[in-house]
């Protein structure tokens, strides 16, 4: 049987995860076994914060909605109780970005939310 020498395929996967370390800090970017730890880390964390990345963005529009509908005199629940049941389907992105950018443009759909609420629920006599 004929020897089998594996040195070309251990040194590409080692090039392979070094440059994948490149601009680590210390010996995680030039030393195989740290750097294999951390790329392996690495993946792990970006992996966990692509999804986290989702709710901050979602948790910093709500803010920003709630910021804009405050300063118009309502509350972010009550606003959004309203679209619902108005049936204007604006996503919390873009509804930030309106908040921001457009602030009498907000304000109007802030006043058709009022509007669905007022018609959904009467003034008890």
């Amino acid at each position: 049987m004929p020897r089998v020498k594996r040195g070309t395929i251990t040194r590409k996967h080692h090039k392979k995860i070094i440059q994948a370390a490149k601009g680590y800090f210390g010996g995680k970017k030039s030393l195989y076994k740290t750097a294999n730890e951390q790329v392996m880390h690495s993946g792990q964390y970006a992996y966990r914060d692509r999804r986290a990345n989702k709710r901050n963005f979602r948790r910093l529009w709500i803010t920003r909605i709630s910021a804009a509908c405050r300063s118009n005199g309502g509350t972010y629940a009550r606003f959004i109780e309203g679209m619902t049941k108005g049936g204007i389907q604006i996503d919390r992105k873009v509804l930030s970005d309106i908040a921001i950018n457009n602030p009498v443009a907000f304000k109007d759909i802030m006043s058709r939310a009022a509007e669905a609420l007022k018609v959904e629920r009467p003034a008890i006599a």
